[in-house]
């Protein structure tokens, strides 16, 4: 373990910063996918962590091409000894937008999906497995798709509402490959569903939520009072490529950000999204629109919205934000690069969002890092990077209390520590 600097936490409101523009990556889909060599394993510093009902940390990451789930019962100093989910090599996407997912239903069971890559180009399999002894042995990895086509099956996301309904979402290629063979044209690919309502013993046929699709930036889920809530890159029009949401169980599609961003292209970067016990949805995402250029946070009750809040140093590329709430507590993360390292940064909000702290830059690391990643629950706060150089990093804060008057600077100082 590794002590470092040690950081207050006060709450002020987040002065507005300006937006810069952010370059986009190359579309994989207008690339050729059929049976390209095999590619080398990137890399696997993408984890997947969540909190249980008592508070553990559980972590997923993938070594040596098995996927391996642990848990800490000391805020991330230490882990127990590592179970292996997948018995034989697979090669597992863990690279930022493509990481495990991890979930822990109220009974223990905990439920797991991730992404198989296949050799053939930007093709894989969304594989799920679940464990009904509380991590001790873990059922055999089964494929979720069910179309038995090797194409894109990816970028996948997974929500639970800890009673027993499972919902996973992901990218799906097949309508886009079924059009083409017929010697027509497809936008994009598809959002795609299986659901469990037995905590992952059976789920149900796959189900084509949305066609025209970004095809490459991460999916969101969360579940809220009223199910699950899906956010996604959609493509409007010929090629704006702005943000989508909607109620899985209800359906009803509505455009979540008018940003403009019309691109020929996929940007690598998908939203995050987190629900609070007053019903608002939370949401975070990065654009390069005509409209506003930046990383950007806003918020959803009903009908209304607030207008986007520019989160991040541009100059430094914030990018790649998550977000998490509980209560009134709202956390937001994101990734910067200052020319020399990569820092993760972090602001909170104890109103459900109406006012901020000001940004925290929390930890900084010189080599390769993973996207940090923002917990909370009823009891803690914590936020878990990880990096090339240092390992694992979980810095815990004390739980913030909901209803603290702003003024005030009453939270104890937490110092960074490192586990893994």
């Amino acid at each position: 373990m590794r002590r470092q600097r040690i950081y207050h936490i006060g709450v002020m409101l987040l002065l507005s910063t300006s937006a810069a523009v952010h370059a986009s990556h190359p579309d994989p889909a207008l690339e050729d996918q059929a049976y390209a060599k095999p590619r080398p394993p990137k890399t696997t510093l993408g984890v997947g962590v969540t909190l249980d009902e008592s508070g553990r940390l559980w972590l997923a990451k993938v070594e040596n091409q098995r996927l391996l789930v642990s848990r800490s019962d000391d805020e991330g100093k230490s882990f127990s000894n590592p179970v292996v989910v997948t018995p034989e090599p697979e090669n597992i996407s863990a690279d930022g937008e493509n990481r495990p997912k991890i979930a822990i239903a109220r009974d223990g069971t905990v439920l797991l999906t991730w992404i198989q890559s296949l050799p053939q180009k930007y093709s894989g399999n969304v594989r799920f497995a679940r464990s009904a002894d509380s991590g001790r042995t873990f059922s055999k990895p089964a494929t979720l798709n069910d179309d038995d086509r090797i194409t894109s099956h990816r970028f996948d996301s997974l929500a639970i509402d800890g009673a027993g309904r499972v919902v996973v979402a992901w990218l799906d290629a097949r309508d886009r490959d079924a059009a083409r063979e017929q010697g027509g044209e497809f936008s994009g690919v598809s959002v795609y569903t299986a659901q469990s309502n037995d905590n992952g013993v059976n789920f149900s046929a796959n189900r084509k939520f949305q066609t025209h699709t970004c095809e490459c930036c991460r999916i969101a889920l969360t579940w809220t009072q009223e199910g699950p809530v899906v956010f996604w890159r959609n493509i409007f029009g010929v090629n704006t490529r702005d943000f989508a949401i909607a109620n899985l169980d209800k359906g009803g599609k509505r455009r979540a950000t008018d940003d403009e961003w019309k691109i020929d292209a996929c940007p690598h970067n998908g939203g995050g999204i987190a629900a609070d016990r007053q019903g608002q949805l939370h949401l975070v995402w990065f654009t390069n629109g005509a409209a506003r250029q930046g990383l950007f946070y806003k918020r959803l009750g009903g009908d209304w919205e607030s207008q986007p809040m520019p989160i991040g140093d541009p100059a430094a590329q914030a990018n790649h934000a998550s977000v998490a709430a509980e209560g009134k507590t709202v956390l937001l993360t994101w990734r910067e690069f200052d020319g020399r390292s990569y820092s993760a940064q972090m602001m909170y909000s104890n109103d459900s969002g109406v006012s901020w702290s000001a940004p925290q830059r929390l930890m900084e690391s010189a080599g390769a890092t993973d996207y940090p990643i923002p917990l909370i629950d009823g009891k803690k706060v914590l936020l878990v990077w990880n990096t090339a150089a240092e390992g694992l990093r979980v810095l815990p804060f004390d739980r913030l209390t909901a209803g603290k008057s702003s003024d005030k600077s009453s939270a104890k100082r937490v110092a960074d520590k490192t586990g893994g």
